[in-house]
């Protein structure tokens, strides 16, 4: 599979499986399991995955691009594809001596789907600072802890988790493992029903004494931290990024459908046709969309040929995305009027979905605070 036939594939499930159920699952909070099966059966599922593995070994930019075109149509879906990506990317990036080729070869083949349960609550939007602390298990280790905001809690196989390792000195000496669906003590605390992303299923979890064997630690002990950082950090703040731009390219189509079809009837003219404060505003949006979509295919250049200003490009698109994001949103809102807030279009569900997607840590607040200490030369933990 090539860039082309990927993006063409996603294409199909976003028009033929998420855009028919997108307000129905919004509404019921129904995490849509035909979207993942349909996203396994087209092997996108297995997109960064090495050959080796049955994966098709494509990069960031096909991850982009795929991921901007699932959200177009349904962002709850797209959120729940880039943090399986994440995930996955996560898993082949592992440790020696691990088993997890077998699961490697399931994601490949569309019959797999992972997440990440980094967030805890006593760390909050610091994902990268669990509060819980694994303990030795003779050869493994047990885990207790909290997690929220895990992104397809109950409806994936496997989840990325993240705890303190044993002898960890501080709040970045953690280490990741990988616990199955069916872990003993895994399990799932309460519904998700959030304002936005409300298909997702982003609920808690409560890990209870759960017993993991050295064979699913995925990173050396108290190195949980590098692989967040070097590996899900940019494909995630890429991911976010992408989400935010199919939102707002779909917000501005949407909006251009209304201002062309809603009409002055005593004037004999569309909205668009009568109106030029609104076509300014939606000439904002345009520009503000092309320029978000920049800023994705600049950050995916660089993730391509890493350089000295790499990390910077990851810290500051997922900041200025989600700004962009709920402007654009918010400016679809005021153009279309009492049509978007009485939710006979879509635009109120992409508002919402923006705000959910801003506030997905790193927050925006955080990263700024990241972006300022990297131009001030301070070290940013």
């Amino acid at each position: 599979m090539n860039h082309e036939t990927a993006l063409s594939k996603a294409k199909e499930i976003a028009d033929g499986v998420l855009a028919p159920a997108a307000r129905q699952n919004d509404r019921e909070g129904r995490f849509s399991t035909e979207a993942v099966d349909a996203l396994g059966k087209a092997g996108l599922l297995g997109l960064a995955l090495p050959t080796e593995f049955g994966g098709t070994g494509l990069g960031p930019r096909t991850f982009a691009a795929v991921t901007a075109t699932l959200a177009e149509a349904d962002a709850s879906v797209a959120m729940v594809y880039l943090m399986h990506f994440c995930a996955t990317a996560t898993i082949a990036a592992a440790r020696p001596g691990t088993g997890v080729a077998q699961i490697l070869r399931e994601i490949a083949s569309g019959g797999h789907l992972s997440t990440l349960a980094f967030s805890e609550s006593g760390s909050r939007s610091h994902f990268w600072a669990p509060v819980s602390r694994a303990r030795r298990n003779g050869a493994g280790v047990r885990i207790t802890a909290k997690k929220s905001w895990v992104t397809s809690a109950g409806c994936a196989h496997s989840y990325v988790v993240s705890s303190l390792a044993p002898e960890g000195a501080g709040p970045t000496d953690s280490t990741l493992y990988l616990i199955p669906a069916g872990a003993r003590g895994l399990s799932v605390e309460g519904s998700w029903d959030g304002l936005g992303l409300r298909a997702n299923a982003s609920a808690p979890m409560t890990l209870d004494d759960c017993e993991v064997p050295s064979e699913l630690q995925l990173t050396n002990d108290g190195l949980g931290f590098q692989a967040m950082l070097n590996v899900v950090l940019p494909q995630f703040n890429l991911g976010t990024a992408a989400v935010a731009l199919g939102l707002c390219r779909a917000a501005v189509s949407a909006t251009a459908t209304h201002l062309k079809s809603a009409r002055f009837e005593h004037l004999g003219q569309s909205l668009g046709e009568s109106l030029p404060t609104l076509r300014a505003q939606i000439a904002m949006m345009q520009i503000e969309t092309d320029g978000l979509s920049v800023r994705v295919d600049d950050l995916v250049e660089h993730l391509e040929r890493p350089r000295d200003t790499t990390l910077l490009r990851v810290l500051e698109t997922k900041a200025a995305a989600g700004d962009t994001a709920i402007g654009v949103t918010s400016t679809a809102m005021r153009v279309c009027g009492g049509a978007a807030f009485s939710k006979r279009m879509i635009i109120e569900r992409l508002f919402r979905d923006a705000h959910a997607g801003a506030v997905m840590a790193p927050t925006g607040d955080v990263l700024r605070e990241f972006i300022a200490r990297a131009v001030l030369g301070m070290p940013l933990f």
